[in-house]
């Protein structure tokens, strides 16, 4: 029998993901499995060294956009996880796809649910470039759920 004790929920804090919530929420319940809130900043550092290079000022607006994010997943947790004991949350900075694989592994992921579209949501991007790195290189079940189909 299938055993899903850790379920990896990559949330993008958008309406998006709060339209995946309930199934994964819905899973965790049914193998009563822990739900690992993962949100992940892409580093800013890629903007380094253009025509603009004020260190201070990068370090300034990335503490305020941290900030931001912790707000958001408090919002997230209180307003829908709440009836959910079992989860972990856990802000990472850096490229999306390579922190989540790097969770499934560091974590002992069993099942990762996540959405196809993030914040671009365009139909040219059908799984986007996260959800489908993560589907083509995980070692685990990766859900995939379009946001945008949900009844």
């Amino acid at each position: 029998m299938v055993e899903i004790k850790k379920i990896l929920f990559p949330c993008d804090l958008t309406k998006n993901a709060s339209k995946i919530l309930p199934y994964v929420l819905s899973v965790s319940e049914k193998y009563d499995s822990m739900i690992y809130l993962l949100h992940v900043v892409e580093g800013l550092s890629k903007w380094d060294g253009g025509f603009y290079d004020s260190r201070s000022s990068m370090d300034m607006h990335q503490k305020e956009t941290h900030k931001r994010i912790e707000r958001c997943m408090d919002r997230l947790c209180e307003e829908q996880l709440q009836r959910c004991p079992n989860f972990h949350r856990r802000r990472v900075s850096g490229d999306p796809a390579t922190e989540i694989l790097k969770t499934i592994d560091s974590e002992g992921i069993d099942l990762v649910i996540m959405g196809t579209h993030g914040r671009k949501g365009l139909e040219d991007t059908i799984f986007g470039s996260v959800a489908e790195n993560v589907m083509k290189k995980s070692s685990v079940p990766v859900l995939v759920i379009n946001p945008y189909k949900i009844r």
